[in-house]
């Protein structure tokens, strides 16, 4: 019996290790959706909006490393895609997006739902091309899985949906398309060239990130040679904090004062396999090597005196050997020990509290640490769970911290929760939501009860987009726009067939974590948080201070005095900050 397109589809994907497909079925998806049926190897995760099937093949492929699948149908079906495809291909994760199209013969004739998909994913992949005849696919198929694997990217293939169901013909079909692996180091040249930088410093720090994963005990190792204490990026505190007595933290906005001061005093930094993007944290005037494996991106953030193009494990190995170890640990001393300052006050801020009223999530954030299993996924919401989640989840090398750290969008930890569950049922997922990120994808809640998924939801609700009010508060601007119906969303999951809880007061947290966590199936724990509470970053310049100041004067002239009231209370305890 002859094979249609989308059966050979099917069974490329099924022998390359694929397992599961995330969307929702449409006209155009039918010859697709049919061929899924008929083999019965690969599931369809039906999610309730294509925005979560792109984001939770983004979470997929995330807490994996393997390839991941999407797929919408035409026009609009694979338009709403395009954020979790966007954050997919900035956060380097193997997403293949099967974009469905209008008929071949209308292309170009204003046909209904036709939109021009090569030109609006071309941005948010490594690799988007059309088939335009059956003969195409099987090559076009290959070319796409291997852009996605060997880039670590999204790649697009757009498919009118008629091919689908054409005859596959007797050509040759890719059987298993897998990531080839390679050893990727710098010419020798330029690690003579980095390994003099290095020695001659006096004080050198170590920026890690993302580019890490893999490489931990080279990291630590070159940290050792050097006596540079490491700051991580935020992509990186996953494979650079844990097992590591040279770690001082995180820097950015949302870092710790160690983490910044060990990039200010430094004499030389060593980048190692990070694009932090804010140029005001790192130091002035002093020499860089960069290590990165992709070679465009070395010197976009800062002048790189010396370039290496290279993965973080293989370059380091190299490199090492041209290290002369250093014996003065001074710089490391002082930087370890502002680290430990720094990370005890932040413990003391995760305190309780009163027993009565919002609760401080500083509090919610550390109890959830103490309580997850040590190989537990994280996913995070863009704004104040971010924050938290990078000061208050420790990590141990088996847990996972996944977000959309890059590219930065909201509503992102419920679907990329929904890939990293469906992925493995029996590890624990957890969400940490905001009430504004999980109320823009409501609707998942349903895809978990209807997928059986048990991912555990903590919702950090302060009734506003938070992290948007610190914005306007550091600029200088009354808050404005921001507020959010306090919604019961313990009782929304209910309704929706879910395991729910509302925390209202500290005394209730531990018992109500506790509970969600043990429950056989998905949960959600709705915590009243404090709106008022302030994440201050490690540095606070003059301009934060000065909009501060206009942002607190414009709101008591506007009648709004009550505000500053609640925000003086519910900080006072940060006033021993250094």
């Amino acid at each position: 019996m002859a094979r249609t397109v989308a059966q050979a589809m099917v069974a490329t994907l099924k022998d390359s290790g694929v397992r599961r497909v995330y969307g929702i079925p449409g006209d155009s998806l039918n010859g697709f959706t049919d061929a899924l049926r008929r083999d019965g190897g690969l599931a369809w995760e039906h999610v309730r909006h294509e925005e979560a099937a792109a984001f939770a093949a983004s979470g997929e492929a995330a807490v994996t490393d393997q390839l991941a699948v999407c797929a919408g149908s035409c026009g609009p079906g694979n338009l709403h895609l395009i954020n979790g495809l966007y954050d997919a291909n900035r956060s380097g994760v193997p997403v293949l997006a099967i974009a469905a199209h209008i008929p071949a013969p209308e292309i170009g004739s204003g046909y209904f739902q036709e939109t021009h998909p090569q030109q609006l994913f071309a941005e948010c992949s490594v690799y988007c091309e059309l088939a335009s005849i059956p003969e195409q696919v099987p090559r076009l198929l290959e070319m796409a899985m291997r852009a996605a694997l060997q880039r670590r990217g999204v790649a697009v293939l757009v498919i009118p949906g008629e091919l689908f169901l054409a005859d596959a013909g007797t050509g040759p079909w890719p059987a298993a398309v897998r990531r080839a692996q390679a050893v990727i180091r710098p010419d020798d040249a330029s690690l003579a060239a980095a390994a003099e930088v290095l020695n001659q410093a006096r004080q050198v720090t170590i920026l890690a990130g993302a580019g890490c994963a893999g490489a931990h005990e080279q990291l630590v190792a070159i940290a050792g040679a050097l006596k540079a204490p490491t700051v991580h990026a935020l992509r990186g505190k996953e494979y650079v904090e844990h097992d590591n007595p040279y770690d001082v933290g995180m820097t950015g906005l949302i870092g710790f004062s160690s983490g910044y001061r060990a990039m200010e005093h430094c004499d030389a930094l060593l980048m190692l396999g990070t694009d932090f993007p804010y140029r005001p944290f790192y130091p002035d005037n002093v020499p860089v090597v960069q290590v990165d494996v992709r070679g465009e991106r070395i010197g976009r953030r800062v002048p790189v005196r010396v370039p290496l193009v290279g993965t973080v494990k293989d370059t380091v190995d190299a490199l090492l050997p041209l290290i002369t170890p250093k014996t003065d640990t001074t710089h490391l001393d002082r930087m370890t020990a502002h680290y430990h300052r720094a990370r005890a006050r932040l413990d003391r801020l995760a305190d309780p509290g009163r027993g009565s009223g919002p609760l401080h999530p500083q509090h919610v954030a550390a109890m959830l640490n103490r309580l997850a299993t040590d190989d537990a996924v994280f996913t995070v919401d863009v704004g104040t769970p971010s924050i938290w989640a990078a000061r208050y989840v420790h990590m141990n090398g088996r847990r996972r911290l996944i977000g959309s750290f890059t590219h930065g969008s909201m509503a992102n930890a419920l679907p990329q929760a929904i890939g990293a569950q469906a992925a493995d049922r029996k590890r624990q997922v957890i969400a940490m939501s905001g009430d504004g990120g999980l109320a823009m994808l409501l609707g998942e809640l349903l895809t978990l009860r209807q997928q059986r998924l048990p991912v555990k939801i903590v919702v950090f609700n302060n009734t506003a987009l938070s992290f948007v009010e610190l914005e306007m508060k550091a600029g200088g601007i009354i808050t404005y726009a921001t507020e959010l119906s306090d919604s019961d969303f313990a009782a929304i999951a209910t309704g929706a067939g879910l395991f729910g809880v509302r925390v209202n007061t500290a005394d209730e947290l531990e018992a109500g974590l506790r509970d969600a966590l043990a429950h056989d199936g998905p949960a959600v724990v709705d915590v009243r948080t404090a709106r008022q509470e302030l994440s201050l970053p490690p540095k606070v310049t003059y301009g934060q201070i000065k909009g501060f100041t206009l942002y607190a004067t414009r709101t008591i002239l506007s009648g709004n005095a009550d505000e500053i009231v609640e925000l003086a209370q519910t900080n006072l305890r940060q006033l021993d900050r250094e």
